[in-house]
């Protein structure tokens, strides 16, 4: 399954000319370039030269690019935890994503309608944050009151997970988000089992120009990128060339974005390459050879021997397979091997 980023913000920050950049991004020249699956939902291919560069070194008939899905979520507003506006269905989207991209307003326009009395993306992000931390005070609070009988019952599974879920209560009630702290496994799977909203990884979105973003870029550090969205609307409206022409051509901030995805969500990408076609994946940092295997087929991680494995770049330089095998280049890596950015891996499996 691709990424899934959930676009969320309050009204009239951009969000929807987002999504309309990204959905307009459309092209048939590569397996999921920018298209729209559903009317909510945009499908970005992720931008990767070695994807191309490995295509034409093994003369692929095929190239896939890993892709995120961008979510365009139901406009949020205050009270959207007690179901103001479209709040529930909102909140019910958010838990099916994997991160959420806050787009925060920093632009001044007097014929856009500010809900707000002021230009304060701190401020919009703590609104977000809270209604997102309420709904899930509220979650917490329904499953306590059904863990209370299991815990009468003599189940102590049931006693450890109220302990844990108390525990976050009083982190919420103090207005801290879930993905800010640390956790064991054990205790990340729990939450995760409740798609916990404060939970989800955040990367932000400071929607303006240079000099509308300049005040309030250092407040948001981590995770963050600046775009001025409706500058990157009206560039969407250009062909390259005209671009060029016109002396305003750039690369699209989208592909920053993209980035500042895998970044936040630790991501990284393996290789596979051969006549066939040229494709990359995506794997957690930390990730082995037999999981990397597994994203591929079941079979693969289930009935996993060995990984034959080469740095994309050396194997660009060798000149091919044949070549790397001859210099002694192409590495044979066991089940404890941690898969690296950039490797290009084949699997052997026994079934």
């Amino acid at each position: 399954m691709p990424l899934r980023i959930g676009i969320v913000g309050l009204p009239n920050v951009g969000k929807s000319t987002l999504f309309q950049v990204i959905t307009q991004k459309q092209a048939d020249r590569a397996n999921y370039p920018f298209c729209t699956i559903d009317p909510n939902i945009g499908v970005v291919a992720v931008p990767d030269e070695r994807v191309d560069k490995l295509a034409e070194l093994t003369h692929s008939r095929k190239k896939i690019y890993t892709t995120i899905e961008f979510v365009d979520i139901a406009g949020l507003v205050e009270g959207a935890s007690k179901g103001e506006g479209l709040g529930n269905k909102f909140l019910a989207n958010i838990r099916e994503v994997d991160a959420i991209l806050y787009v925060l307003r920093c632009f001044r326009n007097e014929s856009i309608v500010n809900v707000r009395s002021e230009i304060n993306p701190l401020k919009d992000k703590e609104i977000l944050d809270m209604e997102l931390i309420l709904k899930d005070l509220e979650t917490i609070e329904k499953r306590l009151s059904s863990l209370e009988r299991e815990i009468k019952s003599g189940d102590k599974k049931a006693a450890k997970e109220a302990e844990l879920l108390k525990r976050i209560y009083e982190i919420l009630k103090q207005g801290k988000l879930l993905c800010d702290m640390s956790w064991t496994k054990e205790e990340e799977k729990i939450i995760k089992s409740y798609q916990l909203l404060s939970s989800k990884t955040r990367i932000y979105l400071l929607n303006g120009n240079d000099e509308e973003v300049k005040g309030f870029k250092n407040l948001f550090s981590e995770n963050s990128i600046a775009v001025d969205i409706l500058g990157e609307s009206d560039l969407t409206e250009l062909s390259q060339e005209d671009k060029i022409a016109l002396g305003v051509y750039q690369e699209s901030k989208l592909n920053d974005l993209i980035k500042e995805s895998y970044k936040a969500l630790d991501l990284i990408t393996f290789l596979t390459t051969g006549p066939d076609e040229t494709r990359a994946w995506t794997i957690k940092r930390g990730d082995k050879a037999p999981q990397a295997g597994g994203v591929i087929h079941s079979d693969f991680e289930e009935f996993f021997i060995r990984a034959e494995v080469i740095n994309w770049k050396e194997l660009i330089d060798a000149g091919g397979f044949s070549k790397a095998r001859e210099k002694g280049l192409i590495r044979t890596e066991g089940k404890d091997y941690v898969v690296q950015d950039g490797d290009v891996i084949e699997i052997k499996s026994g079934k």
